[in-house]
């Protein structure tokens, strides 16, 4: 079993670094994708709308479809759908094929999001310790070497589809390849909505209770209005706000990644020393104070170290919101990550387009004040993030069953 879990474990990170690593390629090229199709400045935002809007369809659906298959065969078939889409973005002829392939891309990415934190939180479980953000930092690894094979596409001015192509052609058959090994968690996949006289689903938790999983939800959206903020606006606060140089406005996302990757490498630990809801209390004060230090920075170089701060405390939110979900509702994981996963694409929606209007209207600094005030309201849910026992580890540990590639066997 210890090598089962050993391979479960590695193919899902692999799984997570592919998606890391083309979401970033998909993002980075934004400009490049618009001046190859004469998308116009009036018309790109509800092509980038779409493509969150889908996903959030395309989580909503995963919820139905697990009651019936397994979520290792939906990671399996909806990560090479999301990476050949990629390559239809790039390879399109005109708008009619670009969205097309964003609407396939934003639906598959959906699907395959909830799965592959449905199977972290499943293998979390039967490990018995926290591993959750071990996986979320290599997605952050993956996005650290997409931006950076974008960059190096756009530096030698690249087509899109020579960019995107070969990175396609090496993650898509690795993928395949380890998707025989993803490991299964033991079916808890119910999503009825009764709850019993303490606040939990009834049958051992074996539904969602949506009242019970709000605050997650409120966690989750706010996480992703503070990421979104600081992947669409840092460098243009640096430049225009803090008067720094072109080149110096591209630095703050890098180590904001950084930050992320290094935060997510160690946070695992944090959680089973001190427990998920002391690992998230700091998190958000450590971000929160980031913000603070953003919207006072006299210079560029205060303002790098705030996003360095609020990379820091953000990186360990999202993880251990899944995490959380699943330990509320052990019977049912499933459905309610599912569901929590919309939450994500709520925020990405809401952030970048709340922080721009504000910004416009008031002041950019006054604007970073709004991820600052709402990353600070999870203090008040921190509770939440402690529902079941969270300190996994020695005294600790609950063994769950496992299975293998369950209803997934075979290329």
């Amino acid at each position: 079993m210890t090598d089962v879990l050993r391979r479960g474990r590695a193919s899902l990170a692999f799984s997570f670094f592919a998606q890391g690593a083309a979401f970033a390629l998909l993002v980075t090229r934004i400009p490049a994708i618009q001046d190859r199709y004469g998308v116009s400045d009036a018309l790109l935002p509800a092509f980038l709308a779409a493509v969150p809007v889908l996903a959030g369809v395309g989580s909503v659906t995963t919820e139905q479809l697990v009651k019936r298959i397994p979520p290792s065969l939906l990671l399996r078939w909806s990560q090479p759908v999301v990476l050949l889409a990629l390559v239809g973005v790039g390879a399109g002829r005109g708008m009619a094929e670009l969205g097309a392939a964003l609407a396939v891309f934003g639906l598959a990415v959906g699907a395959l999001d909830a799965s592959m934190n449905m199977l972290g939180v499943s293998l979390q479980r039967t490990y018995g310790r926290s591993i959750m953000l071990s996986f979320h930092a290599v997605y952050s690894l993956g996005g650290i070497v997409g931006a950076s094979l974008a960059w190096a596409g756009a530096h030698w001015h690249l087509a899109l589809w020579v960019s995107y192509l070969p990175v396609v052609a090496v993650l898509l058959p690795v993928a395949l390849v380890g998707s025989r090994w993803y490991v299964d968690g033991d079916g808890d996949s119910g999503a009825g909505d009764g709850a019993g006289e303490d606040g939990r689903a009834e049958g051992g938790g074996s539904g969602v209770v949506f009242k019970m999983l709000l605050p997650l939800c409120l966690v989750m959206s706010f996480a992703y209005i503070g990421d979104s903020t600081v992947s669409n606006w840092s460098a243009k606060y640096l430049q225009d706000v803090l008067g720094s140089s072109e080149q110096l406005a591209t630095v703050p996302y890098n180590v904001y990644m950084v930050t992320t990757l290094l935060g997510r490498a160690i946070g695992d630990f944090g959680v089973r020393r001190f427990g998920a809801a002391a690992v998230v209390r700091v998190g958000a004060l450590v971000a929160a104070g980031g913000f603070a230090v953003v919207a006072g920075a006299p210079g560029a170089w205060v303002g790098m170290l705030g996003f360095t701060f609020v990379g820091l405390g953000l990186c360990v939110l999202v993880p251990q919101t899944f995490a959380a979900a699943g330990r509320l509702f052990p019977g049912a994981s499933d459905a309610a990550i599912a569901r929590l996963n919309i939450f994500n694409y709520v925020g990405f929606l809401v952030g970048s387009p709340l922080v721009g209007a504000l910004g416009d209207a008031w002041s950019y600094r006054g604007a970073m004040a709004v991820p600052m005030v709402l990353v600070l309201v999870t203090l008040v849910y921190a509770r939440s993030f402690a529902a079941q026992p969270d300190r996994y580890g020695v005294g600790h540990e609950r063994p769950r069953t496992a299975d293998v590639g369950r209803g997934s066997n075979g290329l």
